[in-house]
């Protein structure tokens, strides 16, 4: 999915995405004929305008923004600190694309959003956190642009990685530091950027901020629900961006770019869940009808599950890609989930009712431990498709599959997708892949031990600590397993070979 470009839709006039019929990139002058100047407000007029609409956070956890706003203003109050501004534009989700089409072809939109706010607060910096080298070029011809007046906008490219989006993740990494979670439980509104108060969203939200603003609390609820006001960018697919207002039928959207509900429909992106095609159809654009069923919106995704593809596959490839992302800070993400991922490759490759169950209790002991939310994310992801996809895990289980190939229908990136050899793509029906070995170097072999607790039932130590053989078969379904045991031996002493 790296370098993907979105295909753009628009249900109804366009409010964000306006002006790109006919131009591929917005430049400032196409761009302010189209939305006008950007007008200013102070903080409290920006705060009740957040809060007339009902503006939300549109990354994933949909926080109030009026709140941030609140929260920012209170800690400057008390602290007579500075102020920042950092906008979110990482979108490491696979499956997500609304923000890097906004940063592609229409970034003075956001900046103007990010602009605004920093104005407001008295910030003299706007920071812009991308993982993508054509996004970050736009924002530099955007910011070349504009000139040198006022606050100073700079955009940094942080590592393409899911847990860079996170809060502290993004901070740490404008900062220079390492672009993974702090774990330490300060609001950015505290202590954020360089220290100071921060205030901190994601793309779509400068963006609806900056209509706002122009358009006024009336105008921008003269669309949308009279509860969840102006419109939402979704990713459908992984491929297509759509602005529509809200409350619009999901299967209308899903039609709009040429597909269906098909076995269920994940809503919010990989730290979502599943809705079963009955609630799909039922469900509309709109937080509370999705609450209604269970659902998020989240980061705005729909990715629609064709009747082609086998879920179980899909699920088990997901997961494993998940545990991959771990920032491997905490135990429930750097040891939890990857051994989630091994249970449900297990349960998938005719495991049993134990190997399920073995599921559920990797589940129970990952949530709500992790010093982020990447590890309750990623639980959220797969109790939803053992609920809504019960039958088909159970059938796995079992040995009997489900007789369809696992397609690929949710995206991961190209560069890390689950090798041929995986779980999930023996569920599909590919062909065996060649036998390989463990490999134990005994001029490296320190006796650590941990490669006996990644693997056990495959390597065991001997009475005086060392691996009691230097060559091991490995069982296609331990393959994961395995690598993993490569990866993290202290002594560099594991590698895995095709057997000759």
């Amino acid at each position: 999915m790296k370098g993907t470009m979105p295909q753009l839709a628009t249900v109804g006039p366009p409010r964000l995405l306006a002006g790109l019929d006919e131009s591929a990139w917005m430049d400032r002058a196409a761009h302010t004929a189209v939305h006008g100047p950007a007008p200013e407000l102070n903080v409290e007029e920006l705060t009740a305008l957040a809060e007339d609409i009902g503006l939300r956070g549109r990354g994933g956890a949909g926080f109030l923004f009026a709140r941030k706003l609140r929260a920012v203003t209170d800690s400057l109050r008390r602290t007579g600190s500075a102020a920042a501004v950092v906008v979110n534009g990482s979108e490491g989700e696979p499956g997500c694309l609304k923000d890097t089409a906004l940063l592609l072809f229409a970034p003075h939109l956001v900046l103007d959003g990010a602009v605004l706010a920093a104005k407001a607060l008295g910030a003299h910096e706007v920071a812009v956190g991308v993982t993508r080298w054509d996004v970050e070029e736009s924002l530099r011809r955007a910011i070349a642009e504009r000139g040198s007046a006022g606050p100073g906008i700079r955009v940094t490219r942080l590592p393409e990685r899911f847990v860079t989006g996170e809060s502290s993740a993004l901070v740490r990494g404008i900062d220079g530091g390492p672009a993974l979670p702090s774990g330490r439980r300060i609001r950015t509104s505290e202590s954020g950027l360089g220290g100071v108060p921060t205030l901190l969203s994601n793309t779509e939200t400068f963006a609806q901020l900056a209509v706002a603003a122009r358009l006024g609390a009336a105008g921008y609820g003269s669309v949308g629900l009279p509860t969840e006001p102006g419109t939402v960018m979704l990713t459908v697919a992984g491929t297509h961006v759509v602005e529509t207002p809200t409350g619009l039928p999901i299967p209308y959207v899903l039609e709009l770019c040429g597909t269906a509900p098909g076995q269920g429909v994940l809503v919010g992106g990989y730290h979502g869940g599943w809705l079963p095609p009955g609630a799909a159809r039922a469900a509309t654009v709109s937080r509370d009808s999705l609450a209604a069923v269970d659902g998020v919106l989240g980061a705005g995704a729909l990715l629609p599950l064709p009747e082609t593809t086998c879920p179980v596959g899909e699920t088990v490839r997901v997961a494993g890609w998940l545990a991959e992302q771990s920032a491997g800070q905490c135990g429930p993400c750097a040891l939890g989930l990857p051994a989630l991922a091994d249970a449900l490759a297990d349960a998938a490759d005719g495991g049993g009712q134990r190997a399920l169950d073995t599921v559920r209790t990797r589940i129970a002991a990952v949530e709500r431990r992790g010093a982020c939310s990447h590890p309750d994310g990623s639980t959220r992801f797969v109790s939803s498709a053992l609920t809504v996809f019960a039958e088909e895990f159970g059938a796995h289980a079992l040995g009997h599959g489900c007789g369809r190939p696992t397609l690929g229908a949710l995206p991961l990136p190209a560069a890390e997708r689950t090798p041929t050899t995986s779980p999930a793509a023996r569920i599909g029906g590919t062909a065996p892949a060649p036998a390989e070995q463990l490999l134990v170097d005994w001029t490296l072999c320190r006796g650590h031990g941990l490669c006996a607790d990644l693997l056990p039932g495959l390597l065991r130590l001997g009475s005086d600590g060392y691996p009691e053989r230097a060559v091991i078969s490995v069982p296609a379904r331990m393959r994961q397993r395995a690598l993993r045991a490569v990866r993290r031996c202290p002594a560099l002493a594991l590698r895995v070979e095709v057997a000759g």
